[in-house]
């Protein structure tokens, strides 16, 4: 499944209200983003305001077409507009900026039993312990 990381700007003196407010992000909510497609999503939220976003989805514009036709997103997206900047008037779900992947771990792991010891496999080195 592709993987995408996106960026916005939270006000900076919002900062503590905004990470109030995901800490109890209400329930439906999270149902509508796994009902429509959204994995393993993470926001990340940096002292200046930059928050940084990651998702796992089919298609994220298939993803957010789903979300933004939910009637608990436009709730969620008028609530949550005052906190950023720099969306020219914009709900914050559809100013996301996109970064390009330029590197994944697994993409560039040989493949089978060449590849490096899985954690199941390899032998622990104990302190103190000759090699």
């Amino acid at each position: 499944m592709p993987r995408y990381c996106f960026t916005l700007q939270v006000r900076p003196d919002r900062l503590a209200e905004y990470a109030e407010r995901h800490a109890a992000v209400w329930p439906e909510m999270c149902q509508a983003l796994h009902d429509t497609g959204w994995r393993d999503y993470s926001l990340f939220l940096r002292e200046d305001g930059l928050l940084v976003g990651y998702v796992v989805a089919d298609d994220l514009t298939a993803a957010q077409a789903a979300m933004a036709a939910t009637e608990v997103n436009a709730r969620w997206q008028a609530e949550m507009a005052d906190f950023f900047v720099g969306t020219d008037g914009r709900p914050p779900d559809e100013s996301f900026r996109l970064l390009p992947e330029v590197f994944h771990l697994e993409d560039q792991l040989p493949a089978g039993p060449a590849g490096p010891a899985s954690p199941a496999t390899a032998s622990p080195v104990r302190p103190n312990e000759s090699q």
